[in-house]
């Protein structure tokens, strides 16, 4: 039986994550507060963010920054949140 959750990214109940995502109480949170749908979001906009930045997941500094669009990202806090953290690629003209 899957885990609902209240999800702070989508603003409705959805299946909850199987387990902490991440390390520490960031990943608890995450845990306790986003959807499954809404982690998946989270890994097409890091995918993203891995290539236009060039960040590197076993860099101690690029976690940094990728921990902050993360917070920005799910929670909609920090200095990376709002509409810069919903990436969606331009639309092609026809």
């Amino acid at each position: 039986m899957s885990r609902i959750v209240f999800c702070l990214k989508l603003k409705r109940e959805s299946e909850g994550l199987d387990y902490p995502p991440h390390p520490g109480t960031l990943g608890q949170r995450i845990f306790e507060n986003i959807s499954k749908e809404a982690w998946q979001q989270w890994l097409a906009h890091l995918s993203v963010l891995l290539n236009d930045y060039r960040l590197s997941t076993a860099d101690p500094e690029s976690i940094v920054v990728i921990e902050q669009h993360m917070v920005g990202f799910l929670f909609d806090e920090g200095e990376f949140s709002g509409p810069a953290a919903t990436f969606r690629p331009p639309s092609r003209k026809k």
